[in-house]
């Protein structure tokens, strides 16, 4: 061993991670950033059970920005399940052109707003498992929709609320899906609709998954940063 060299500095110790904390950190963090999507919808008047069920469908695999540029533009023409049904195919996907698979989004919204009058008169089912029975609707769309349309507990959990989570140490879970699951066993159920809330922005402008922006992160005291080698 070469004693010339000094022995390597001990890491810095964290303080105990505590959620209460952490949700107090994180408003204070996301306060001046661009909303996640359906929480903006709810805002400009959009939160009906259908449109929440509505616009996260558009919102899979498009930006922010953009599902509420799309949401806007159709809710000016349709906000209703039976106003969606009369529409075409056609015209849907002119209505929602800028979003991802505009297409395949105007068949499947086409065709749950369908179902939904003929199975349940024109109201959103309230229940994740009659919610994931609908076309193009799984996990994470359903959480929203109870979580953001009816105001219930419910964990959406997103790439952001995956990542975060299990960087923070607060779980430990290789998919998102198996993140809702670990959360719902530790999150205390007074988060649970807000997590999404705060972690979508929090994920996209500050915990990044490329180099997040550890150095003034206001958690930083706390998190384990698990798996984080390039930050700054």
């Amino acid at each position: 061993m070469n004693r010339s060299q000094p022995a390597a500095e001990p890491a810095a110790a964290k303080e105990p991670f505590d959620i209460d904390e952490a949700f107090h950190r994180l408003r204070r963090a996301v306060a001046d950033l661009p909303k996640a999507a359906m929480f903006d919808l709810r805002d400009q008047g959009h939160a009906t059970p259908f449109e929440q069920l509505v616009g996260a469908v558009i919102s899979a695999r498009t930006r922010d920005e953009t599902t509420v540029k799309v949401c806007l533009r159709l809710f000016a023409v349709a906000r209703t399940p039976e106003q969606i049904c009369a529409l075409s195919e056609s015209e849907l996907t002119r209505l929602l052109a800028g979003c991802s698979f505009p297409e395949v989004k105007a068949r499947d919204l086409r065709a749950l707003s369908c179902r939904i009058i003929q199975e349940w008169g024109g109201s959103v089912p309230d229940r994740l498992e009659a919610l994931t029975s609908l076309r193009g609707v799984g996990p994470k769309i359903a959480a929203l929709t109870l979580a953001v349309g009816f105001n219930r507990p419910a964990i959406a959990v997103d790439i952001h609320v995956h990542r975060i989570v299990n960087r923070w140490g607060y779980v430990s879970a290789p998919t998102p899906e198996k993140t809702m699951l670990a959360l719902a066993k530790v999150l205390p159920q007074r988060y649970w609709i807000e997590i999404n809330e705060r972690l979508v922005p929090f994920g996209k402008f500050l915990c990044t998954g490329v180099r997040p922006r550890c150095s003034t992160c206001l958690l930083l005291s706390m998190c384990r940063q698990v798996g984080v080698s390039d930050h700054r």
